[in-house]
């Protein structure tokens, strides 16, 4: 059975704080180490209300001394933000002080406006510089040579696992060429999911980071004792992601009976296409739906994303999530 990850980006519900939320991750964390999940990574978002990973790489620090054994990464750091010294500085700091469990996802858009882009003295051209900037932080990775004039310290020699994301076929082009592994964030833009991953399968090449293609998709899993319970806290997701396009982002909102009542009907087909990719629902819903999505694209890793406003909720998800997967390595 394929691994099962999870992704986070540290959601400050209505009601809470940044504190809160980065208690919660911890304890998320501990939760899905307990529970045999592969990897907790965390995602580089800036000047969004509700999300509290925009220091991604401290968090990353966090949640690693928080655990023991569990893989913890960037799903993604976005690169365009960033030096790619600066990034390779940090990992290698974070790979130090956690051997063998630091992950470096790297995603080629801002993520953000351009407005913050212009605060992070980073700007949207940056992304045309992707593929040059990846190498680059590739090479500081490297062992350093004698009369290296530039190298990361920490970072040189450390080897840190580098993925490259994405949600079209340009990262999925280029992880090919380069022999890397491969996230797609189909758990909100499927639309190019089944071409990007035939590029990336048909056009990998072999190379001293992986020996044949490894790709990695994101689900929406939300589960609870029953359906109705499971598509009530998955209206949390929906309105945030309905209220973003409205260019209204905020804290993460509580669950409510009918989302149909919160959005028109052309924002509910919008949302239906985005949030395709997803199982909601009582745990043999849930068992249904995720062996299908497996069946269909035979991805090498899942992972999930679980947008829920109860935190004792969002546990309960992961575990279910988890008891799900231990059935089918059964079967």
């Amino acid at each position: 059975m394929i691994p099962f990850s999870i992704l986070d980006l540290a959601p400050i519900t209505e009601g809470s704080d940044a504190t809160q939320a980065f208690r919660n991750t911890v304890d998320l964390a501990r939760h899905a180490e307990a529970l045999g999940y592969e990897r907790y990574w965390l995602a580089e978002h800036h000047n969004m209300p509700g999300i509290a990973s925009a220091a991604t790489s401290v968090l990353i620090g966090h949640v690693a001394a928080s655990t023991s054994t569990i893989r913890v990464g960037a799903g993604g750091i976005m690169l365009p933000n960033h030096s790619p010294l600066q990034v390779a500085e940090q990992f290698g700091t974070l790979a130090a002080l956690h051997p063998d469990r630091i992950d470096l996802g790297l995603g080629r858009a801002p993520g953000t406006d351009h407005a913050t882009a212009r605060a992070l003295r980073r700007y949207f051209d940056q992304a045309d510089a992707f593929p040059d900037d990846v190498l680059e932080l590739l090479t500081y990775f490297e062992p350093a040579v004698p009369g290296q004039s530039v190298r990361a310290v920490p970072g040189a020699g450390l080897a840190v696992p580098v993925w490259l994301l994405g949600s079209s076929l340009f990262s999925a082009r280029l992880a090919a060429r380069l022999g890397l592994p491969f996230a797609f964030a189909s758990h909100f833009a499927p639309d190019a999911m089944d071409e990007a991953l035939a590029v990336y399968r048909r056009d990998f090449r072999p190379s001293k980071h992986l020996d044949k293609p490894y790709a990695m998709l994101g689900m929406n899993v939300v589960a609870a004792d029953t359906n109705a319970a499971a598509r009530r806290l998955f209206t949390t997701q929906q309105q945030s992601f309905i209220k973003l396009r409205r260019g209204m982002p905020g804290l993460i909102p509580p669950p409510i009976d009918d989302i149909e009542s919160f959005c028109t009907p052309q924002e509910l087909h919008g949302l239906e296409r985005t949030l395709a990719c997803a199982a909601v629902g009582a745990p043999a819903t849930v068992r249904e739906h995720i062996a299908a999505f497996i069946d269909r694209h035979a991805p090498d890793e899942l992972i999930l994303v679980a947008n829920i406003f109860d935190h004792a909720a969002r546990k309960h998800s992961y575990a279910i999530a988890a008891e799900v997967h231990n059935e089918l390595a059964e079967t």
